[in-house]
């Protein structure tokens, strides 16, 4: 795994401040050369520090604002078919395995109440899907960030 130091989160902190900026950019703002920058954003891509660009782009903006929380309970033999018949349904965005009472929270988006009767039961269909708890998201409180993470962690590194 790739150890993030801090001439890393500089550059990282410095594209979550300004994401369209250019290595020439990054460089001249960040007092680096811009060889350094491009080959610590090349090893940040490889090591997988950077999310695909489809991470930013808003469902609501595409038609489906309603956002819900499934928690899916299956049984855990057939986890793998299970993920595998998940993937193929465009509206469930992200999924985590858990611990605790479920197994799968997947966060799935719609156009409204019907679109996410109609999503909960292909996933209700799914061979090994025993139980399936959903929760609307009435407001997104706080929205996706790393700023605070970054910052974060410098301060657990200072002496």
């Amino acid at each position: 795994m790739h150890q993030i130091d801090d001439t890393d989160r500089r550059i990282l902190q410095a594209l979550a401040t300004t994401p369209k900026a250019t290595a020439v950019a990054l460089a001249h703002d960040l007092h680096l050369s811009r060889n350094t920058v491009q080959a610590r954003l090349a090893a940040l891509e490889s090591a997988d520090a950077l999310l695909p660009f489809e991470r930013r782009i808003n469902p609501a903006t595409l038609g489906y604002p309603l956002t819900a929380f499934v928690h899916i309970h299956v049984r855990q033999r057939q986890l793998a078919d299970i993920v595998e018949a998940l993937s193929q349904i465009p509206e469930l965005i992200e999924a985590h395995g858990l611990t605790g009472s479920a197994d799968i929270l997947a966060r799935v988006v719609a156009d409204g109440a019907q679109e996410l009767f109609r999503v909960n039961g292909r996933i209700l269909a799914i061979d090994g899907v025993e139980r399936a708890d959903t929760s609307l998201s009435m407001a997104e409180l706080i929205p996706h960030r790393m700023l605070p993470l970054l910052r974060h962690g410098w301060e657990r590194q200072a002496p």
